[in-house]
């Protein structure tokens, strides 16, 4: 299906009424935008044909949607990146990198690291890539 794989520029928060109709305006879906209103409404209490009535939504739309998303894993999330011009911190001629992930996990590698190292470090955090 042409189209399928293609990202949205903007991520959207997932399931709002907002979202749903916002979508469901759009002539084409992409699979961000039918995910979002495949999650509405396997989070919602309504039959498929209720919330594709409600959402203006032909109702064999969402189900092909909804049979199409079985399986598919969710796209890659990529994080803010923001870089820092430091100082030289000795022992070897330059700065340190620092990596911050969300929840406080900070990692600080000094010059001359291993990236071997850097990953199995990244492994036993729990955040390796």
């Amino acid at each position: 299906m042409k189209g399928f794989n293609e990202p949205r520029e903007v991520e959207m928060a997932r399931g709002t009424d907002e979202d749903v109709a916002r979508v469901a305006a759009l002539r084409y879906w992409r699979v961000g935008d039918a995910r979002v209103v495949v999650e509405a409404w396997r989070g919602s209490e309504e039959s498929l044909g209720a919330f594709a009535r409600r959402h203006g939504i032909h109702r064999r739309r969402l189900s092909r949607w909804a049979t199409q998303l079985e399986g598919v894993e969710e796209p890659v999330a990529f994080h803010p990146v923001r870089l820092v011009q430091g100082g030289d911190e000795g022992g070897g001629g330059g700065a340190p990198l620092e990596i911050v992930f969300g929840e406080g996990v900070r990692v600080r590698v000094g010059p001359g690291f291993a990236a071997r190292d850097l990953a199995r470090v990244l492994e036993v955090l729990g955040v390796g890539c």
